[in-house]
């Protein structure tokens, strides 16, 4: 009996080492009949259904209520709106309650469709299997199994739990999802005689069928030893399940500029209110104007303008052919400085290429990687002909391949060469399938076309050391038989060497009809080719300022291959790549302080994805992880935001991920960056406007109260200004177009406060132009000593008019509106065009002179006005032209150094060459 160490971590890695029988007996199970009918009740008490179930949800109830309560803004606008309620502001209240209930729901939809990534791992879990209990097969759901349980699986089924194989036939099993490798693999049922005390890669056990895994040929039976949570999804399963949901950078700037509004708001009006009690103004007076200021002061349009923005980043990002499931997570990638990029069908196609074909004769290769030999000799011809013969793959009636990733690359080369598949012509006597024992596949054929009495013929392809090892001549074009001497097997093998530190896969070719005796051909050279424009794309990226790792389960050495072609940065030094055991060798404080001088991780698994992102969020960094299969989704979900393959990827990482690209193309990634530094920016335009707005009126009201003169403004007319400058105007600044010179700024800091120095800069200095210009009308109208209600319009249509020119100024921070165009937002332009026609309506509108308490005004009237408040406009203008002529000179001079530094390297090499 095998003793099993305590150290043994999961079911499928104990019943790895031992013999079937232990298995049987362990489980009180037979071999041919399975478990007994008697047992299943008190069996299914102990291990309850073979399901991955989540522990209690909470309510949708308490998480909508928690969607108010948890978010400080939202807390401060429902003050606001009792505080407008009981002041007899209906009408406000109802529409500050109205956004507010519009904001929470659009955000509590979106979360709770991006929660489900858990639920898919079951969807991976098959409705039904064959099931053998008391000798008798039935087909029963895939959730009633039971360890002990024996089941029957074939090609095209996927396995319903862990399973200990009993028999195998040519059973060869991909677990791409679960491992990250694209070669399926070889089943058998020999028990595993390694280290006991050593851990056992899922790689590793040959003799497991992994649940949710895809049978891609052969069948077999085998003995359930884990169920549910205790299987290697299992595992995975519960990683996502320790993971911790993250907030977003834009939701945590969000929190604390609610903190800062509150406090400075309301300390604000709590002077202004104190003062005008000293003074000896009415209780009543005082409590409305800071109500009114208090509402005015808090922009409840932040968060609706926060959404919309969002959302049409949403749209425009579907357009480019990327699903985002989460409303923040847009922006997110705009603060995003490294990638943890996938390598298997994230970077490369997932899909085996053969490159280069060499040939023995005079060394030949022949180049496949961007277009076909134009000489076809008959040396090539006969090294394609053998992958074409010891070969499985087929065409399937759509076009598609079917078959094993290496035999469809084999069968691709020669279609792509224009030779036809001759297996049609070859009867195939015999067949050795492919094992990691023996390292080679053969088959015997005999052409259909030439006599019986010209006999079999045996084709090769395998590892090189053991096609060699057999091959005593070498093929030539004459069709005749040359001595294969030592030198030029040594030649070959330095070949191969040559071909594999390039991250390639060699297979050699051979054929005879006495298997010691072979003819060696040549080899072929496959591997999984980069997705076009990748290379392109990680440049890009990088020069954004964003980093770029590459994870795969590859070998060191065929990863660092790899990373040179993609154009992932690699050194010389001892940390350039890491594998999975060295990320296992250090604590996370080592890992954290290597992990940004590292771009290539090597022989990783999920725990060690997880332990990457970890370590670059540990160390300051915002991380986007790609991936494509059920071992990618941890990562996924752990990390800021994580971005699955649409067509590639499993169901689990497109439930796990924030977005998904539904072309599998990288560098849509590029454009989501793009949007989402685009989308910051046109939030902290929009903040400067609307802080602009609040601060002037806090401003106003300030300055008129310390000089003991009359309130400038009432209080509807306060309220009136907060609800058209939050309204439209405010909004259309979020959907400015995206600036050409976006991805040459670096990605916002993590811990950057929305609340830059130079958006306070602008702020004020905007806040400023506003009040000295409104100031100027309302004392200049108040030059008789008594305001009037045309005094009070003057400054009230002064206020509204500044702060639609400002709203004009605020469409970007550097660039003049007439660099971006006067139309090139036409939502602006209709919503500035509404706001001015509704201030006008106040004006003019006798119903709504009486409650705004306004008056006619003239034609000079507003034109005077109109003249005054554009200086806010014209100001920034010119400061950004000043700006712009001093990047210039800046840009000038360097330029002039470089001329100076070149023209004094010329005339010093002139010198050196007399």
């Amino acid at each position: 009996m095998t003793t099993i160490p305590a150290g043994t971590t999961t079911p499928s890695a104990k019943a790895a080492r031992q013999l079937i029988e232990q298995v049987a007996s362990d489980f009180n199970s037979n071999l041919t009949r399975g478990l007994s009918q008697s047992d299943i009740s008190s069996l299914r008490s102990i291990y309850g259904f073979n399901e991955l179930e989540k522990g209690e949800d909470e309510s949708m109830f308490s998480k909508f209520i928690k969607s108010f309560t948890e978010n400080p803004l939202i807390l401060l606008l429902l003050g606001s709106a009792v505080v407008s309620l009981a002041m007899g502001q209906l009408d406000d209240a109802l529409s500050i309650t109205m956004a507010i209930l519009i904001v929470v729901t659009v955000a509590f939809v979106q979360e709770y469709k991006s929660e489900q990534s858990l639920d898919a791992l079951n969807k991976l879990v098959p409705h039904y299997c064959n099931l053998i209990r008391d000798g008798h097969i039935t087909v029963v759901l895939a959730n009633e199994l039971l360890p002990g349980d024996l089941v029957q699986f074939s090609t095209g089924d996927r396995i319903p739990a862990d399973c200990r194989l009993v028999t195998s036939v040519e059973l060869e099993i991909d677990e791409s999802n679960l491992t990250g490798e694209n070669k399926s693999r070889r089943k058998n049922v020999r028990a595993i005689n390694s280290n006991m005390y050593a851990e056992l890669g899922i790689s590793e056990r040959d003799n497991i069928a992994f649940m949710g895994t895809l049978v891609r040929n052969g069948h077999g039976t085998g003995i359930v030893v884990a169920t549910g949570k205790s299987t290697e999804f299992g595992h995975v399963f519960e990683l996502m399940q320790e993971v911790e949901v993250r907030k977003t950078p834009l939701q945590m700037s969000m929190n604390e500029l609610g903190k800062q509004l509150s406090i400075f708001s309301f300390g604000v009006i709590a002077v202004i209110v104190l003062i005008g009690l000293i003074q000896g103004r009415g209780w009543l007076e005082m409590f409305t104007i800071g109500v009114s200021l208090a509402v005015a002061a808090i922009p409840e349009g932040l968060p609706i303008v926060v959404t919309v923005t969002l959302a049409l980043g949403v749209l425009r990002m579907a357009n480019r052919r990327a699903i985002v499931k989460h409303l923040p997570s847009v922006e997110t990638l705009g603060s995003v400085n490294v990638v943890c990029a996938d390598k298997t069908g994230t970077l490369t196609l997932n899909q085996m290429t053969v490159t280069k074909v060499f040939t023995a004769e005079n060394q030949q290769i022949f180049d496949y990687e961007y277009k076909k030999p134009s000489d076809m000799t008959d040396a090539l011809r006969q090294t394609l002909r053998i992958g074409n013969l010891c070969n499985n793959a087929q065409v399937g009636e759509d076009g598609k391949y079917i078959g094993q990733p290496t035999d469809i690359a084999l069968l691709d080369v020669v279609l792509r060469s224009g030779l036809k598949d001759e297996r049609d012509v070859f009867e195939r006597i015999e067949e050795i399938p492919f094992n990691s024992d023996q390292k080679y596949m053969s088959v015997t054929c005999r052409n259909e076309g030439e006599d019986i009495s010209a006999g079999n013929c045996k084709y090769f392809k395998g590892a090189t050391e053991v096609i060699l090892d057999k091959c005593t001549t070498y093929y030539n074009s004459s069709q005749s038989r040359s001595p294969f001497s030592a030198n030029l097997k040594d030649t070959v093998s330095q070949h191969v060497a040559a071909m594999s530190s390039h991250g390639l896969r060699v297979l050699c070719v051979a054929f005879g009809e006495n298997e010691r005796e072979l003819c060696f051909t040549g080899f072929l050279a496959v591997y999984d080719p980069p997705r076009p424009g990748i290379a392109e794309a990680i440049k890009q990226l990088m020069q954004g300022g964003v980093k770029v790792a590459m994870i795969t389960g590859d070998s060191e050495g065929t990863a660092v291959s790899i990373a040179r072609k993609l154009g992932i940065p690699t050194n010389t030094s001892s940390t350039s790549c890491l594998t999975g055991r060295d990320i296992e060798a250090m604590s996370e404080r080592q890992l954290q302080e290597v992990i940004h001088s590292v771009s290539i991780f090597a022989r990783t698994t999920p725990k060690h994805k997880l332990a990457i992102v970890k370590a670059f969020q540990a160390a300051g960094s915002v991380v986007a992880m790609t991936g494509d299969g059920v071992n990618d989704a941890p990562a996924l979900k752990m990390a800021d935001i994580g971005i699955s393959m649409g067509k590639s990827g499993t169901d689990v990482s497109k439930e796990a991920a924030d977005m998904i690209l539904v072309d599998d193309d990288f560098s849509t990634i590029l454009h989501a960056i793009e949007e989402g530094k685009s989308i910051f920016y046109n939030i902290q335009n929009f903040l400067t406007f609307q802080l602009s707005t609040s601060v002037s009126a806090l401003s106003l009201i300030t300055v008129c109260t310390l000089f003991g003169l009359a309130t400038p403004l009432n209080a509807m007319q306060i309220l009136w200004i907060n609800i058209i400058m939050d309204g439209p105007p405010a909004q259309s600044l979020g959907v400015e177009p995206v600036d050409p010179d976006i991805m040459k700024k670096s990605p916002r800091a993590r811990n950057a406060n929305i609340l830059t120095k130079r958006l306070v800069i602008r702020v004020l200095s905007a806040a400023l132009c506003v009040v000295v210009g409104t100031l100027f009308v309302y004392v200049s109208e108040m030059s008789d000593g008594v305001t009037t209600n045309r005094d009070a319009t003057m400054t009230f249509t002064t206020f509204v008019f500044f702060d639609m020119f400002n709203a004009l100024a605020c469409r970007s921070e550097k660039q003049s509106i007439f660099s971006i165009g006067l139309f090139s937002n036409n939502m602006f332009n209709l919503a500035a065009g509404g706001s001015i026609l509704a201030q006008l309506l106040v004006i003019y509108v006798p119903f709504l002179q009486s409650i705004f308490q306004t008056e006619a005004l003239s034609i000079y009237d507003l034109a005077k006005i109109t003249l005054i408040s554009s200086s806010v406009f014209v100001i920034d203008e010119l400061k950004k032209l000043w700006v712009s002529k001093g990047l210039s000179l800046k840009r000038d001079g360097r330029s002039h150094v470089k001329y100076r530094l070149a023209r004094n390297e010329e005339i010093e090499l002139g010198i050196d060459a007399v």
